[in-house]
């Protein structure tokens, strides 16, 4: 049986972060004086210098999620994930997001499909406390075949409250918070799994609670806003947004390692994706956040304030080197 693998299926992490360095490598130009960038710190988003505060910006996208949508004619949530990808990504520094700029690339005009994306992006901005403050709307019909949607956000924070992760210490405990699905990443191997084996996205999804295949894959983006009230009281040494490349990301914090011992349980949609494409079980969690969107890390006296969050729980601990999860180790 035919085992499916995201590279297999039109995405390569390697060769995307090699064509990502080669952009990078290029840009080397830095604003000097007042608003100039701060170089040591910002794996999540850039961060500019602004008095005492730090001003960060960050742009992610939908991605192909939106071909989902497109198959059941339903836009409604997308803005919704387009929205928590960007300030997802803001927690994660400890950065409060406040202005957000969308860009939708569109094949024709269609009143329907923007009324929609419109729905969920204002409940996006509603749930993450942001202002939608403008946006551009390009319509490319020999470029775009559909439409594409990402965004820009803004955020602010006090310069000596950002969350860099270089206090992470061996020992320290991480707490995750569970996903609500997908999220927004991972869906070309998800739908090739599907388009190429008998079910259909119209068809209900076994354990899905009279759902459809389709409606779980559209399941909104958690935003992770209840985690800046942990600012206030607890002292946060690391937070991971788990997005694409799955636990990979945990590399941005530390040059130490992690070992989650204990993994929150994945929800039935990796599990049927899984089985229905014979996936390996570290390709699963180099993919998808397999019911792990976000991380926190923090000492053991801390981690109980951080258990209040919902779906929190301790998943293991920082160890010298590598990442492990249930015993399976994450090739890096």
């Amino acid at each position: 049986m035919k085992k499916f693998t995201y590279a297999g299926s039109g995405v390569d992490i390697l060769a995307e972060d090699r064509a990502v360095s080669a952009l990078a490598g290029k840009i080397t130009y830095a604003r000097r004086g007042f608003g100039a960038p701060i170089s040591s710190i910002g794996h999540y988003a850039g961060l500019i210098e602004f008095g005492d505060y730090v001003l960060a910006l960050t742009s992610d996208g939908v991605g192909s999620k939106i071909l989902v949508a497109d198959a059941l004619q339903k836009w409604d949530t997308v803005g919704i994930d387009c929205i928590a990808m960007n300030v997802n990504d803001l927690f994660a520094m400890g950065v409060e997001p406040v202005a957000f700029s969308d860009y939708i690339a569109i094949d024709h005009p269609s009143v329907e499909r923007m009324e929609q994306i419109g729905v969920g992006l204002e409940r996006g901005a509603e749930l993450s406390n942001i202002t939608i403050v403008g946006g551009e709307t390009a319509t490319l019909p020999e470029i775009v075949r559909g439409f594409d949607l990402a965004g820009t956000c803004l955020g602010i924070a006090l310069r000596d409250r950002v969350v860099t992760g270089e206090r992470i210490e061996v020992g320290d405990l991480l707490v995750g918070l569970s996903s609500s699905g997908l999220h927004s990443n991972g869906y070309t191997l998800a739908r090739r799994i599907i388009e190429e084996s008998d079910y259909t996205y119209h068809d209900p999804m076994p354990g899905g609670r009279g759902r459809t295949i389709g409606e779980v894959l559209l399941e909104p983006t958690r935003i992770y806003i209840d985690t800046l009230g942990l600012l206030e009281s607890v002292d946060v040494h690391g937070l991971a947004h788990i997005t694409g490349s799955g636990l990979l990301k945990l590399q941005r914090l530390t040059e130490y390692g992690f070992n989650i011992s204990d993994p929150i349980e994945p929800q039935p949609i990796f599990r049927f994706l899984q089985d229905l494409g014979c996936v390996e079980s570290d390709e699963m969690y180099r993919t998808f956040n397999m019911g792990m969107g976000f991380l926190v890390v923090v000492s053991e006296d801390d981690a109980p304030d951080v258990l209040r969050l919902e779906g929190a729980r301790i998943v293991g601990e920082v160890v010298k080197s590598g990442i492990s999860i249930g015993g399976i180790e994450i090739e890096l």
